[in-house]
């Protein structure tokens, strides 16, 4: 749904102006034919007999007849220098009234063809006009016909001269006029031409926004919705929401049974201002039919930083989020009915080396050997499973953490000793220099988990032969435990996905390496849960550096 947008059509510039040329012409003319029949109405109430003179009369009787030609003749077929000729014969008629009766002030309405020709015919119909009317008004005293006193010689002078003025002042008012004129078509045709672009381009957002999958919702600085696009009514229509509408009225929480209030919707936050980030929500009522919306919207600024409206984008989430659950719940049953057999298993291998150990001759060496590996992978897939039941039960956000004072050189003392063994093995050794006592308030068993991954993983991907630097650093609020390698490193693409479950790089992933890509992300979970985190610098070739940061009190 957008705002219509209203544009004009373009305009049709033959068709409107050819009707233009017949009128201006009758209306020009007109317009001297009421000036003229009211100076006859004036002239006759003051002389009867007026109408006796035939020059009055005839001069009167071709501004008419003029005036129905003007109306009759088809201008816009003909060329416009032929409409000069009714300007003229209007002249020639005034001075012949004039010279009929000069005291009936037929002289002033030489202004009005004077202007006509000035406006249609520009410099030369502002010189002719005056000149001609001039000419005629001057001729016949020149020849004699007209006998005048010295004060109307001076009166007759000034004539030519206000015909000189005003021919002047419409000519350069017409060219002024012309050239603002063309100046706004131009840009009337600029407008025309952006305006079209504009809606061109707005069809076709709403055309890509219509295409995309997940919903769009936009809205004015007033907060009016004044977009929403197909998925977004699409996916609210399931939930009985009217057409026009941007959202549900109530909005629920994760647990999908709490409503947000109504000030802390995603919406009502857009409204305000606020940037909503990746929020997911659930719509519907409880123990019906809902969807869990992944919802996301920025503010819309203008030139002064004020707000002027904003976006709401909203994906429906609901079956990954149910593919997720559903994977978990897998993982949870899957490794639940496979810890009690193998913790069957182990306990059997170790009473049958435990009796092996107690009675030499029971098995040769090879049996040995075997019983030994059995062993070590059956000691190996527990744990697999008890990651897996670890990573299943956070997800759940059902990770108990039993916080109690602690000190973290001695976790990290027992976990050193713990696994150099298994650093011997690739002739790895711990460089830990005199580790600071450091008291916190933390999950011993949880942390000891957390820094055993974080040396296994220095241990695992370390080279031959390498080293492992411990280093912990404590302020008055937190400390730091930094676990440097001299391994393979990563690159910048794999610490993109390190913290991802089930993820392994494509490096390692067919190498010699064991990994379930569970580890870090438990891990991180464990120390976030604490109030801190878990980071990875690393460059590729240079060893990577863990750091755990943890706040000394919660």
């Amino acid at each position: 749904m957008t705002l219509p947008i209203q544009v004009a059509p373009p305009r049709r510039r033959h068709s409107v102006v050819t009707p233009r040329v017949e009128r201006s012409v009758f209306l020009s003319q007109l317009l001297l034919a009421g000036a003229m029949l009211l100076l006859v109405a004036v002239a006759t109430l003051v002389d009867p007999l007026v109408l006796a003179d035939p020059q009055f009369f005839a001069g009167l009787t071709i501004i008419f007849v003029m005036t129905g030609v003007a109306a009759a003749v088809p201008w816009r077929r003909i060329d416009k220098r032929f409409t000069a000729l009714l300007p003229v014969i209007d002249i020639v008629g005034l001075a012949l009234a004039r010279d009929g009766q000069p005291l009936s002030g037929v002289t002033l309405l030489l202004v009005f063809p004077v202007i006509w020709m000035s406006t249609h015919f520009g410099k030369a119909g502002a010189v002719g006009g005056v000149a001609l009317s001039a000419v005629l008004i001057w001729l016949p005293v020149a020849l004699g016909f007209d006998r005048l006193l010295a004060s109307e010689v001076s009166r007759l002078a000034v004539v030519p001269i206000m015909l000189s003025f005003v021919a002047a002042m419409t000519y350069a008012t017409t060219h002024r006029a012309a050239a603002q004129r063309v100046l706004l078509t131009q840009q009337a045709d600029l407008f025309e031409t952006a305006l079209r672009r504009s809606k061109r381009q707005r069809k076709t957002l709403d055309e890509i926004f219509d295409a995309v999958d997940f919903g769009v919702v936009g809205f004015d600085r007033a907060r009016r919705p004044t977009f929403i696009n197909r998925a977004q009514r699409e996916l609210l229509s399931r939930f009985g929401v009217l057409d026009g509408q941007p959202t549900t009225e109530i909005v629920y929480m994760d647990d999908q049974r709490t409503a947000f209030a109504s000030t802390e919707r995603p919406y009502d936050r857009a409204l305000r201002g606020d940037t909503v980030d990746r929020l997911t929500v659930w719509i519907g009522d409880a123990g019906q039919q809902q969807a869990a919306l992944l919802i996301s919207a920025r503010p819309v600024l203008d030139d002064h930083g004020d707000f002027d409206g904003g976006v709401m984008v909203v994906r429906d989430v609901t079956q990954e989020l149910r593919l997720v659950k559903a994977r978990d719940d897998l993982v949870a049953s899957v490794s639940h009915e496979l810890r009690t057999p193998l913790t069957s298993i182990l306990g059997y291998l170790e009473l049958v080396l435990d009796d092996d150990r107690r009675g030499a001759d029971q098995l040769d060496a090879d049996s040995r050997r075997m019983l030994g590996l059995a062993s070590k992978n059956a000691d190996r897939l527990l744990v697999l499973v008890a990651e897996l039941l670890t990573a299943a039960s956070d997800t759940r956000h059902t990770l108990a953490l039993r916080v109690a004072p602690c000190e973290l050189s001695s976790i990290v003392t027992d976990a050193i000793e713990s696994l150099t063994p298994l650093a011997a093995e690739r002739q790895i050794v711990f460089e830990t220099g005199v580790l600071p006592v450091v008291a916190l308030e933390a999950d011993a068993f949880r942390l000891r988990q957390v820094v055993d991954n974080v040396f296994s993983n220095a241990i695992k991907y370390n080279v031959l032969a390498g080293r492992i630097t411990v280093l912990i650093e404590a302020t008055d609020a937190a400390v730091e435990l930094r676990v440097t390698d001299t391994g393979r490193g990563m690159t910048d693409e794999e610490q993109l996905h390190l913290f991802d479950r089930f993820y392994r790089a494509d490096s390692v992933r067919g190498s010699s390496v064991h990994g379930y890509g569970l580890g870090l992300s438990i891990s991180r979970d464990i120390v976030r849960q604490h109030g801190g985190d878990l980071r990875l610098e690393s460059r590729a070739g240079r060893g990577a550096t863990a750091i755990v940061s943890l706040p000394l009190r919660r």
